[in-house]
């Protein structure tokens, strides 16, 4: 009994260390004999055998592109294909994927071993010290295959050869890979097995300079990363551009929006002056007015240049601006603006025309909430005339808002080219970062474009007065004004401190100055009364109220 189990035992050890078989339907042995001429031309036959009667069909799936480093990508044109058997033709049928050409080879009854026979171009490639022939002479077969021999034949000596088999995204080495440099062994052969169905057998032959000539066609996926490349070349000349373009804006603002020198000079259009001991008035130098102040200050023509303008003719005594009592205790306040009898051949054309807007001639008062279209509609004109001074007092040669304008065109133009051009680049070539860079150069000439309008010397001493006078109106005390004179001396500071800054405190100090308080306020101003009740503790917030509410009707479009 004993010998009975030993028997049968190492009848068991001796099936599973036998080699295994193909199963029927398999491909016993792939003998693959290919040939690589000089001109790179590469010849593929491959015979198959089968362990038993074949598959009704047999598919082969060879790849016309193969994924390189990067965004590259190898592309391979596969012709001249056919098939037989015991030297009869068999119907193929080819079907171009694009990303792979599958043959589909009916064998259902072939007797005897299939072979199938195809040309490929772009199968050498370009390498450092010569060319290289790269093919997966066994890819994408339907059917497992047992041995895999595979014989190249080479025009002359071959550098390298290489060999790797298995999965395709992960294959190993060949079972053996020989082929010598001497003239009786200079047949590259490769043998390997058992694989798969759809495994690979990748052979690699190098060839030195001049012997097998390059046809690999090399084709680039376009990418985010490959477009805007930060390789040392695009990068390099993309940074190179971009410290040019900064010099080039940095001396065109240099040369075309710095002001002017003024030197010493110093032009003065309001000040305060001593007129006795420890008393100081406040007065206005020369016919520059606050909206004009505002614009020259900061080149532009803002709703507060307006707003201290109407608040500068009322002090002047062209309107009188009163506040209306209020309906209830949560009703909005409002204010109705009154023309008054005054001399206007001293105004300004800007003047004349917002005085005309807001009080017009001849009209009954106008109510701040009863204010129509026609008013705002005339604001873009006061803003243009307003700009018109500036040239006119000499401060620039050209209108701010048209230097700005001319400069903001060309930088808009430039960064829509620049655009146009990042996104050539990126999409044909690898230097989207040179299209960045001039991108980024245009932002900055936008930016830029705000600073351009530059002053004459005229203005630059303007600018000097302007900027003297605004410390004043932030540091002056408010208690050195004439007695008895404190609210008619404040009024006239008013439009110039609520352009240059400081409105606040001399707002308080008009309160400091009610020397009878308890006592209603309401025509203690000439140019702005108020309900009976009104106070001039009630100032400041009339004040600002009034001009929030002017800024809207006369800036804001229904």
């Amino acid at each position: 009994m004993w010998a009975v189990l030993g028997l049968l035992l190492v009848a068991w050890f001796g099936l599973q260390l036998a080699p295994a078989h193909a199963a029927t339907g398999d491909v016993e042995v792939m003998e693959v004999d290919a040939s690589v001429d000089r001109d790179g031309a590469l010849s593929v036959e491959q015979t198959m055998t089968f362990e038993g009667a074949p598959p009704a069909e047999l598919t082969q799936r060879i790849a016309t592109v193969e994924n390189s480093v990067g965004d590259a990508q190898y592309r391979y044109e596969i012709s001249e294909v056919t098939a037989s058997a015991d030297g009869q033709p068999l119907p193929v049928a080819v079907d171009d994927t694009g990303e792979a050409m599958v043959v589909t080879i009916p064998t259902e009854g072939v007797a005897g071993p299939v072979t199938l026979s195809y040309a490929v171009d772009g199968a050498v490639r370009t390498t450092p010290d010569g060319t290289m022939l790269h093919w997966r002479f066994l890819q994408g077969l339907s059917a497992p295959v047992d041995d895999v021999t595979v014989e190249v034949g080479v025009p002359g000596l071959f550098s390298y050869i290489d060999c790797a088999s298995g999965p395709p995204n992960s294959p190993t080495k060949c079972v053996t890979s020989s082929g010598g440099t001497e003239e009786t062994s200079q047949t590259p052969t490769f043998t390997d097995g058992p694989r798969a169905a759809n495994e690979v057998v990748s052979i690699e032959i190098g060839f030195p300079a001049g012997l097998v000539s390059a046809n690999e066609n090399l084709e680039y996926r376009w990418s985010l990363a490959r477009g805007f490349s930060a390789e040392p070349l695009p990068l390099g000349l993309a940074t190179g551009l971009l410290l040019l373009g900064a010099i080039v804006v940095w001396v065109l603002h240099r040369r075309a929006g710095a002001d002017l020198s003024a030197g010493e000079r110093v032009e003065r259009v309001a000040e305060f002056t001593p007129v006795a001991d420890g008393a100081v008035d406040f007065t206005v130098t020369s016919d520059i007015r606050p909206g004009e102040v505002g614009t020259m200050a900061d080149e532009r023509v803002d709703p507060v240049d307006v707003l201290a303008t109407v608040l500068d003719l009322a002090v002047r005594g062209h309107l009188r601006i009163t506040e209306l009592p209020h309906r209830s205790n949560y009703a909005p306040a409002d204010w109705q603006l009154e023309r008054r009898e005054a001399d206007t051949s001293e105004l300004q054309a800007y003047e004349r025309r917002l005085l005309d807007a807001v009080a017009p001639i001849g009209g009954e008062p106008t109510r701040v909430s009863q204010m129509n279209e026609k008013i705002a509609d005339a604001i873009p004109q006061v803003q243009s005339e307003l700009y018109d001074e500036m040239v006119g007092h000499g401060w620039y040669d050209q209108r701010p808002d048209s230097t700005r304008n001319k400069w903001q065109r060309a930088a808009v133009i430039g960064l829509v080219l620049s655009v146009a051009l990042t996104a050539v680049l990126a999409i044909f070539t690898t230097f989207g970062m040179i299209g960045l860079a001039l991108v980024i150069i245009c932002l900055g000439l936008m930016f830029v474009a705000q600073e351009m309008p530059a002053r004459t010397a005229k203005g630059a001493a303007a600018l000097r007065g302007l900027n003297l006078l605004s410390d004043e109106l932030h540091s002056r005390t408010t208690t050195e004004l004439p007695k008895g004179r404190e609210l008619e001396v404040i009024s006239r500071v008013l439009p110039y401190a609520v352009v240059l800054g400081g409105a606040n405190r001399w707002l308080d100090a008009m309160v400091a100055a009610d020397d009878d308080e308890g006592v209603a306020d309401s025509t203690d101003l000439d140019w702005f009364h108020g309900p009976e009740d009104w106070h001039l503790a009630d100032l400041p917030d009339s004040l600002r109220h009034l001009l929030l509410t002017l800024a809207g009707v006369l800036f804001t479009r229904t």
